[in-house]
């Protein structure tokens, strides 16, 4: 992920909306919104030791760092800024974010604020996780893709070699601020790659924000601000519904994962080079949604509303001779939904209707993952 120089800010379209994600007896809230960052006064409150790690990465550091570090006075903190990209979410970086904090002294109190993509985020979750079997940490969002989905709802992790967040830990932040302004830096491709996130909470569940969705594109791929801080704030409160409901994900919260079996077997596939996380989930919901099809779950005309949807945005709806549609498939079956040797699939029924089917037929995924290969990019 790569971000660009600030040559302007987006300009604030509304005051910043206030999101709270309800567990039981605990909460936290997410604010969305321009200028979030230059707000200390409202984030440095969520601090509560005097140890802080900034965990960041060296394209988001230059651009953001110093407004984090002018709200950090009088505390002591340290910052460990990491490579980026994908290739880099591992347990050697994790190994030595832990020594800062160590080399720091830092306490139970101490707190992580996870500045940049979704890359850092959870990297900078799983090792407040793991500091003192838990300590805090802020989410400080840069990119769409993390604004919309990996900063809300505390799922950390590391990628091995064999795939991607196979290790990691369910850890809630103590608050998110979602600074838009950020956006205005993201190169157009992570722009757009953020937006297939927003288009998976409404094909999942929210059939009235796709037609929305639809009827916005243009806007939405030229990132307007109004309707922008709009999307955000919807697909946000809708994944904090689901997290309240279903935190550890053994039942609803696994829908959120719609196009992310296929997603993810395509990144490990492309090395985590060749498809971005949110080009991989679009693609994903395609297969997903054509494989519905093959199975008599959906209509075709589904499955061409999705696909058009996603092309006004900007984003691929087919892999390319990225891999064997065999090697994808081996892939699909190290996924964490997938039960007694089993692959368990996120499909649907049609738009706002997705669902949790055991035991799909690994010859229908196969014809699908062939017939994608083959088709157009």
């Amino acid at each position: 992920m790569s971000h660009e120089n600030p040559m302007s800010q987006i300009t604030p379209a509304s005051t910043s909306r206030r999101i709270d994600v309800e567990l039981g007896s605990r909460r936290y809230p997410v604010w969305i919104g321009p200028g979030l960052m230059s707000d200390t006064a409202t984030w440095r409150e969520t601090i509560r030791g005097r140890h802080v790690l900034v965990f960041s990465n060296r394209t988001i550091a230059p651009l953001y760092l110093p407004k984090i570090e002018a709200g950090l006075s009088g505390l002591s903190w340290d910052s460990y800024v990491m490579d980026d990209g994908e290739a880099y979410k591992t347990f050697a970086n994790i190994e030595q974010a832990l020594g800062a904090l160590a080399r720091m002294g830092a306490t139970r109190d101490a707190c992580v604020i996870a500045l940049g993509g979704g890359v850092v985020g959870d990297m900078a979750g799983f090792t407040a996780a793991c500091w003192m079997r838990g300590i805090d940490f802020i989410q400080m969002p840069t990119t769409l893709l993390a604004m919309v989905d990996s900063s809300v709802g505390g799922k950390t992790g590391v990628n091995l070699p064999a795939g991607k967040n196979l290790v990691g830990a369910f850890h809630q932040p103590r608050a998110v601020f979602a600074d838009t302004d950020s956006l205005a830096t993201l190169p157009a491709r992570e722009y757009r790659a953020g937006l297939a996130e927003v288009v998976k909470g409404a094909a999942i569940g929210d059939p009235v924000f796709f037609s929305w969705l639809e009827d916005h594109a243009e806007a939405l791929a030229a990132r307007d601000p109004a309707p922008l801080i709009e999307a955000i704030a919807r697909k946000v409160a809708y994944k904090a519904g689901v997290v309240a409901r279903d935190e550890t994900e053994q039942g609803e919260r696994a829908l959120l994962n719609l196009g992310h079996s296929f997603g993810h077997a395509l990144e490990t596939a492309g090395h985590y080079q060749t498809w971005l996380h949110g080009e991989a989930v679009a693609i994903g919901m395609v297969l997903a949604a054509q494989l519905s099809e093959q199975l008599g779950m959906a209509d075709a005309a589904d499955t061409g509303r999705l696909r058009r949807l996603l092309l006004q945005l900007g984003l691929p709806v087919a892999p390319g001779a990225l891999a064997p549609a065999e090697t994808l498939l081996q892939l699909m079956r190290l996924d964490k939904k997938n039960l007694a040797g089993k692959l368990r699939l996120i499909l649907w029924d049609g738009i706002g209707r997705a669902r949790l089917v055991p035991g799909v037929d690994e010859a229908a995924v196969l014809g699908v993952l062939q017939a994608a290969i083959n088709a157009p990019v």
